[in-house]
């Protein structure tokens, strides 16, 4: 569906308008369209490729909705595919948003995401010095708002790894900690998966050979690229915690079996000592040393009493009980 399609002259909103009147607008000196898609068909597809004239392989990525972050030039236009993130409850859910900028025209197409661009569209219209500048900054406006919103994702992210590290080393770690861990890498590589590839395509946008679209802006999309750089770098700095809060959580979990072996193995010695001497004395045999001797049976119960102290004195020392 349509969400917006609005003309700006010099900078400057002239109003909305229909899409049969957007090849009017073009034809102006100094006037750009901005058209705002949301999970467009084919057919609205088709009927914005023809008028602004752009690359059937573009619009094929368009209409697949599953590309690859990336920037691509076709002709005279530029298409660029990115990930959106947002927050399903305690999941990270991905969107993708397809940018074509031609020298007069802008078009966004929004699939799998519900919050739009609205408020920076908004923004944009309150600076005309820099709407001046066309197509070219409405694209490092909408660039720049997806690549803020990775910042709060991230923040929650740290937040819920240092609620688990704080388990780790609680009374009851247990092996659902492992879960919790490994759920949250997979969030942490899901997000690298979307800003990596996004990294690599934003350098293109700002030094030596940049596309025209992008000429004079070569600072605004730096900026872009320097905060997708601290993404990029505190998502390996999360993996890398993770990996050793995976770890240590397991090296925890491998000390407390041994600790619970070595009690069993320190009262199961406790235990073998009476049964042997009580095994022996239950025995039926008729002929046996001192079984009509009035003390055996104290002198019995005393060496295993006393065997047994010597053993718990001994394994409490060595802290195995």
């Amino acid at each position: 569906m349509l969400v917006n399609c609005v003309a700006y002259q010099d900078g400057l909103k002239l109003g909305q308008i229909e899409p049969r009147e957007i090849r009017d607008y073009l034809s102006r000196p100094g006037c750009f369209v901005w058209v705002a898609m949301l999970e467009p068909d084919g057919e609205e597809l088709e009927a914005m490729r023809q008028e602004f004239d752009l690359h059937e392989l573009a619009i094929e990525d368009a209409t697949k909705g599953d590309q690859r972050p990336k920037v691509e030039e076709y002709g005279d236009s530029l298409l660029a595919v990115i990930h959106v993130p947002e927050m399903a409850g305690a999941e990270i859910h991905f969107g993708q948003v397809i940018v074509f900028v031609g020298p007069n025209y802008v078009l966004s197409v929004r699939r799998n995401t519900q919050q739009g661009f609205s408020g920076v569209r908004s923004r944009s219209e309150r600076e005309p010095e820099l709407m001046r500048y066309g197509p070219g900054y409405v694209f490092y406006a909408i660039l720049d708002n997806i690549v803020d919103r990775y910042f709060p994702i991230l923040e929650v992210i740290e937040t819920e790894l240092e609620q688990i590290e704080e388990r780790i080393f609680s009374p009851h770690n247990n092996r659902g900690i492992i879960e919790s861990l490994y759920t949250l890498k997979q969030k942490i590589v899901a997000l690298k998966h979307a800003t990596g590839p996004l990294l690599e395509a934003s350098g293109k946008l700002y030094g030596g050979r940049v596309p025209h679209q992008c000429a004079h802006l070569g600072e605004y999309f730096r900026d872009v690229y320097d905060h997708l750089v601290r993404i990029n770098q505190s998502t390996d700095s999360l993996r890398e915690m993770v990996t050793t809060a995976i770890t240590v959580n397991l090296s925890l979990l491998t000390i407390q079996e041994n600790e619970v072996t070595k009690r069993l193995a320190g009262y199961a010695a406790l235990v073998a000592v009476p049964t042997m001497v009580a095994g022996v004395y239950g025995m039926n045999f008729e002929h046996m040393p001192e079984l009509d001797w009035r003390l055996g049976y104290p002198l019995a119960i005393g060496i295993m009493v006393g065997i047994d102290g010597y053993l718990f004195y001994r394994f409490r020392k060595a802290k195995w009980l």
